[in-house]
């Protein structure tokens, strides 16, 4: 994947609380100390509140993941991220800000899958931890509005520090 600097908002998702269903939206208010309206992780997890995805990343997970009637169709909302994006690469490092129209972001860490993925389909962890292919989560750092459609902007990107492996 290249590094685009701008991109798409293609999907917005919230959970009212732990394990329930995600609930698509076509806008949502997002708060500075907390996240998307109606999400129950922000208020709990607020340097972790939003999560984003790119479709891109999504695409090539489950790409991985193929049984005997061929590819898995699973929507992008069993990753159980808030933001799906299209056409711009997530940066991974700390610091980094992501402008979602009105809402900017502060990348906090990767999004690193949990045993979830594996119940919901055998593989999708490890197709998911490859590349950072899980998204980000991030802090809110100006609250407004997202909208389906609005601009995405990477706004800073700093550089992403891997840690050398001795030998």
């Amino acid at each position: 994947m290249g590094s685009c600097d701008c991109g798409k908002l293609i999907g917005i998702a919230r959970r009212q609380k732990p394990r329930a269903p995600m609930e698509i939206v076509t806008h949502v208010a997002v708060a500075v100390g907390g996240g998307l309206e109606g999400d129950h992780k922000g208020l709990k997890f607020p340097r972790r509140g939003v999560t984003l995805l790119s479709r891109e990343a999504w695409t090539a997970a489950l790409e991985e993941l193929t049984d005997l009637a061929g590819p898995v169709p699973l929507p992008w909302t069993a990753r159980r991220a808030n933001l799906l994006v299209e056409g711009v690469v997530l940066p991974t490092a700390r610091g980094a800000i992501v402008q979602a129209g009105a809402v900017r972001l502060e990348v906090t860490d990767e999004t690193w899958p949990c045993r979830r993925m594996e119940q919901t389909h055998p593989g999708l962890l490890k197709a998911l931890a490859k590349d950072a292919r899980g998204g980000v989560t991030c802090r809110v750092v100006e609250g407004g509005v997202v909208r389906t459609g609005d601009e995405i902007v990477i706004v800073l990107r700093p550089p992403t520090h891997r840690p050398r492996l001795p030998g």
